[in-house]
């Protein structure tokens, strides 16, 4: 017995990783808990990791220090490499509109944050932890408390605390918001729900087939790729009805007076197309017979990533080709110059018999997919860090900033995840690979947090004006989502929408959830998505700019 209850009570690392793992176990089951449709999620091991710290259990310092710094790197890696393919199209049209008002969120806090530090004279490591807390930003407080620890302060431990004070009323800061925006103006989400899927339908880009007779002179005799050429837009041409019989053209197939292709192009071109190729023919070629068929498959053979259409070359050794390719959830129209990547869905129409050849030497395994390369990771991570550490002097304030651990990896992961490859490294994560390292990683951090800020968490809370930290985060919490709200409201931007905003510009998934308990619709989470990236941005550069001028 004596041997068991020293085990317990030594500071080593096999201990330090044993209470870190039970506290993580017990956080994650009261995040599950309800109450009044509400889930703390993910940080309810924020509060065990308090709880851990408060009643004195030892947990070795450097270890803390380390799992700490870890998780964080892989949460905001993963999180980078997943919005990096879609982050320039999120700053497009009706996200340009999205991403202002959610800017506004973010320095409307800021400069909150900014006149109560000046009024009350709280300490700045104090008031950082409280605006990170108030905006449910982790992230931000990982880049406050090293930015804080260069500036030669050792003890970060108030900052986790005025974090861990604030959070709450974070959440249910988000949530109320939501509710009074829908008395306020009266909404009814049923209607708000047709009204997004109607202007939904109206504005997408995406393509759409259809078929032209050729009559027009001028193109006949021409060759696929140069009718391509005389588009701006990408078009495909997948199929062609001659003299009775349906093929598939190669890029050096000629068309013919009396032709109807089956054209794929972007949506409202049909009238440009009309207009260059001949006329609009009810011919369709869509259904698939014995000969001609469609199949969807998955890359996932690694000779073929990265390679062009063109070097893939599939319409010059079968008779088929490629027609689609979708990639993180974004439909698009091939040109010979397009590349394929690993988890690219493609869309092939070819001769029934020769699909499933083509479909073996793209690989379409998915369960490939399960095995996902660690060796780009690591790189992508060595190349974050080492970004994260470079000063940048920005005129104005007297120290450099730094991107830190937070911001380095997170910026290199947003632009691996655009880029999608670098030589013959493929940065792809499999969609449960990167929900695994981005689950681990914040809870590593939010449980190092919690145990490094417990032991003084409960006098600072009586003692030190804990609960007037509480009141100054709600108001930092609060107004800014009123405020951007009321205005994103007037400027007819659809409630559901609105409610992925606030949720978004917060990054907190546990209102993203309520939001989503409100209606079906894909409104809140393409809300949610369209913000997240800048906005995570955003908080971990200006809580470092924050911290170094004040």
């Amino acid at each position: 017995m004596e041997n068991l209850v020293n085990f317990f009570t030594q500071t080593g690392t096999v201990q330090s990783i044993l209470f870190i793992s039970l506290a993580i176990f017990i956080g994650i089951g009261i995040g599950k808990i309800k109450l009044f449709k509400i889930q703390l999620g993910i940080a309810g091991v924020l509060f065990t990791g308090l709880a851990v710290g408060h009643f004195g259990i030892q947990i070795n310092p450097k270890t803390l220090h380390f799992v700490k710094e870890f998780g964080l790197i892989l949460f905001v890696y993963s999180i980078g490499l997943e919005v990096g393919p879609g982050f320039v199209s999120s700053l497009k049209k009706e996200g340009m509109k999205m991403n202002t008002l959610a800017s506004l969120i973010v320095f409307l806090g800021l400069g909150i944050a900014v006149i109560i530090h000046f009024i009350t004279g709280i300490p700045i490591e104090t008031m950082a932890g409280i605006l990170c807390g108030a905006v449910t930003n982790t992230p931000s407080l990982g880049a406050a408390q090293q930015v804080i620890t260069d500036m030669g302060t050792t003890d970060v431990g108030v900052t986790g605390m005025a974090y861990a004070v604030a959070y709450p009323f974070g959440i249910i800061g988000i949530i109320l918001t939501m509710i009074l925006i829908r008395v306020i103006f009266r909404i009814k989400v049923n209607q708000e729900e047709e009204n997004y899927t109607k202007e939904a339908e109206e504005n997408q880009v995406s393509a759409e087939t259809f078929s032209i007779s050729i009559n027009n002179p001028q193109i006949i005799g021409k060759t696929q790729k140069e009718l391509s050429n005389l588009f701006t837009e990408p078009i495909v041409i997948s199929r062609i009805a001659r003299n009775g019989e349906v093929f598939v053209p190669k890029p050096s197939t000629c068309v013919a007076e009396g032709d109807k292709i089956n054209i794929i192009a972007p949506k409202d071109s049909r009238t440009r197309l009309q207009t260059l190729f001949g006329e609009i023919s009810n011919t369709n070629m869509c259904k698939t017979n014995g000969k001609l068929a469609m199949r969807r498959m998955i890359v996932t053979q690694k000779a073929i990533a990265g390679k062009t259409i063109a070097e893939v070359n599939i319409f010059g050794r079968y008779n088929a080709n490629i027609t689609r390719i979708y990639r993180s959830g974004i439909e698009m129209i091939p040109t010979l110059e397009s590349t394929l990547e690993i988890g690219d869905y493609v869309r092939v129409v070819g001769e029934t018999k020769q699909l499933p050849e083509i479909a073996n030497e793209l690989g379409n395994s998915p369960e490939a997919l399960n095995h996902p390369n660690i060796l780009p990771m690591f790189l992508g991570i060595f190349l974050g860090i080492l970004l994260g550490s470079i000063p940048i002097n920005i005129p104005g304030i007297p120290a450099p900033v730094k991107l830190g651990l937070a911001g380095g990896p997170l910026l290199v992961a947003i632009l691996l995840g655009r880029m999608g490859r670098v030589g013959k490294l493929s940065f792809y994560l499999p969609p449960g690979a990167s929900l695994v390292i981005r689950e681990v990683g914040i809870v590593l951090f939010l449980v190092s947090v919690g145990i490094g800020s417990g032991g003084k968490f409960i006098h600072s809370l009586v003692h030190e004006g804990g609960v007037t930290w509480m009141g100054y985060g709600a108001l930092i919490t609060f107004i800014p989502l009123f405020i951007t709200a009321i205005l994103a409201r007037l400027w007819k931007v659809n409630y559901l929408s609105i409610c992925g905003l606030l949720a978004g510009s917060m990054t907190d998934p546990p209102a993203l959830e309520f939001a989503n308990n409100l209606s079906s619709s894909q409104a809140q989470s393409y809300g949610y998505a369209s913000v997240y990236p800048l906005v995570m941005f955003l908080r971990i550069l200006c809580i470092q700019i924050l911290i170094l001028l004040v």
